[in-house]
């Protein structure tokens, strides 16, 4: 009874720590901004070949600019 009880607990608690890397991971990832707020924050704009201007931001992050 104890060991089907622990692996219960221990599918629950991986199934638990995956949901929250995954909303993590949505969270880390860049949102866009635009090109005047790109700016006001004192970041540069920059073009990328292929893939069109980016913001770099003075903490060194890059967003792409919609």
């Amino acid at each position: 009874m104890r060991r089907i009880l622990g692996v219960a607990l221990a599918a629950a608690t991986l199934v638990g720590v995956s949901a929250v890397g995954a909303v993590g991971a949505g969270a880390a990832s860049s949102p866009n901004i635009s090109g005047n707020d790109c700016t006001a924050a004192g970041g540069q704009i920059v073009s990328r070949p292929y893939a069109g201007e980016a913001c770099v931001l003075p903490d060194g992050t890059t967003q792409p600019i919609t």
